[in-house]
């Protein structure tokens, strides 16, 4: 495994935090808009992603309301606090209607909830709370808005996380789905350290603007469904049946002629997959990771086999004229919407 370092300052007493390259994506282990989960395999599969070098989990509250923060806490009982990084989020409130209403949703068990973008700072103080006690440490790596709230001001969220660092609660702040606007707002108010975005072969929107915001000003990125949702896998075959509480079924990558678009691509890039003794899926996670301003990569895994084929994604190497290559046959790449 490789580590890099974000949250880079020249304040004193911050030097940084190590993350491993691949970082646990823990939304799919608390089996909200996934189809459920089985919590021993979700705990096995941290578990054991930790002794492949996955030190880093990046989970949320509203990630099966509380339970994916819970199955981390669980995961991690018994390692070195020091050695594991607990990257989690706040401002998305299935229990409270108020601030900027952003979905109608269901609970594992089938209850209806509606979710709202919220991060007032009253409501990041109970949040941190609530993370501290469902994970089970007394502090929080990195933290960060889960979405950007437009009913409240970017600096009066930004002011109730930098009390929560100046409290010892929470280490590093960082934003998720910030534009480079909203990064130079919130920096105004607090030292970031990163903004979560998504980005994979098929979304690559933050190249424009986002991408070299990070670079200029040494913001990381971390990438967020690097294998969009398994589509880069090439295990999705058009015709896939999904469940009906799967969110997946409703995205336009998944429809036919996009898996049929997807897996043609997947195909002429094999080769080189197989000649690195890799899946596709560890192809595409290590190309996410050398792109310009990509910091790391999130994966999430269902189960211990899939934990461990994302972590070994570090153990290839790409060339740049296997980059070029790959570029080649991508970027002429369209999906329909």
């Amino acid at each position: 495994m490789q580590y890099r370092k974000i949250g880079n300052s020249q304040k004193i007493g911050q030097s940084g935090l190590d993350v491993s390259v691949i970082t646990f994506g823990a939304w799919a282990a608390g089996g909200w808009m996934w189809g459920g989960t089985e919590r021993s395999d979700a705990v096995k599969a941290i578990k054991e992603s930790y002794e492949a070098g996955v030190t880093s989990i990046d989970t949320a509250p509203i990630y099966g309301q509380g339970l994916s923060e819970e199955i981390v806490g669980e995961a991690i009982k018994g390692i070195p606090r020091d050695k594991v990084q607990i990257l989690t989020k706040f401002g998305m409130r299935w229990d409270l209607a108020k601030g900027d209403f952003a979905m109608h949703s269901k609970k594992n068990d089938g209850q209806a909830i509606d979710i709202y973008k919220y991060a007032g700072k009253e409501s990041i103080v109970k949040e941190c709370e609530d993370s501290l006690r469902r994970l089970g440490t007394d502090y929080i790596d990195l933290y960060q808005i889960h979405w950007p709230d437009k009913t409240t001001p970017i600096a009066e969220t930004m002011e109730a996380v930098a009390q929560l660092i100046q409290q010892g609660k929470v280490r590093y702040a960082g934003v998720c789905n910030y534009n480079a606007d909203q990064m130079r707002e919130a920096a105004e108010s607090i030292h970031l350290a990163s903004n979560q975005v998504p980005y994979s072969m098929v979304k690559r929107g933050i190249e424009a603007e986002t991408v070299p915001y990070c670079i200029e000003h040494g913001k990381a990125i971390l990438a967020y469904s690097p294998l969009e949702r398994g589509l880069l896998t090439g295990k999705m075959k058009p015709g896939h049946p999904f469940s009906a509480d799967d969110h997946r079924a409703k995205l336009h990558f998944f429809k036919d002629e996009n898996l049929k678009r997807v897996n043609a691509f997947l195909e002429k890039i094999k080769p080189l997959a197989d000649d690195k003794g890799a899946t596709l899926g560890q192809l595409v996670l290590r190309w996410t990771v050398e792109q310009p301003g990509i910091t790391i990569a999130l994966a999430g895994a269902r189960d211990a086999r899939q934990a461990l084929q994302n972590a070994a994604a570090m153990d290839i190497t790409l060339t740049p004229e296997e980059i070029i290559f790959i570029n080649g046959h991508l970027n002429p790449l369209e999906l329909v919407s």
